[in-house]
């Protein structure tokens, strides 16, 4: 399902901090994303030293980081980032499962958005679209979220 982009608002990145968290296994796939998303933080008119990147093992790690970084209070949204390719064994589903359950609890747990920039995929090929700018561009989308989300989260519910 795509974004509906005609009833979005229009993104400016002006004034916020965002975090990038990105998970280093499957570094490549990962990698892309993260640069879409710094292509698409610049071209929204975000300060490059208020989008932070940080670095963590793989999926399961990204809850963590996003909970540190979200009770640290120095960002106005968070982008977790990571590719879990399913195998022949369960360990996707722990893997996929407890990373989303963990980013929802941060969201709902602290006043910081946190963003699921996480690709679930069957195969390599899969992730390789989702994240190539030129296909899906998650990477572009997930930084859009965040943009987004904060400035809901900022504007407080008066």
């Amino acid at each position: 399902m795509k974004l509906d982009r005609a009833s979005a608002p229009t993104l400016d990145a002006r004034g916020l901090r965002v975090a990038l968290v990105a998970a280093r296994f499957n570094d490549v796939i990962v990698g892309e994303m993260l640069a879409s998303a710094r292509a698409a933080w610049a071209r929204l008119q975000g300060d490059d030293a208020a989008l932070t990147v940080h670095h963590v093992p793989g999926a399961f790690e990204l809850p963590f980081a996003c909970r540190k970084l979200a009770l640290a209070g120095d960002c106005d949204a968070i982008v977790a980032l990571g590719c879990i390719i399913r195998g022949d064994t369960p360990h996707f589903d722990y893997v996929a499962g407890e990373c989303a359950r963990g980013l929802m609890q941060v969201g709902l747990e602290t006043p910081v958005p946190v963003i699921f920039g996480v690709l679930t995929v069957n195969t390599v090929a899969q992730a390789e679209e989702r994240a190539d700018p030129a296909r899906l561009d998650k990477g572009r989308e997930f930084i859009e979220a965040a943009i987004e989300m904060a400035r809901f989260s900022l504007r407080g519910m008066t």
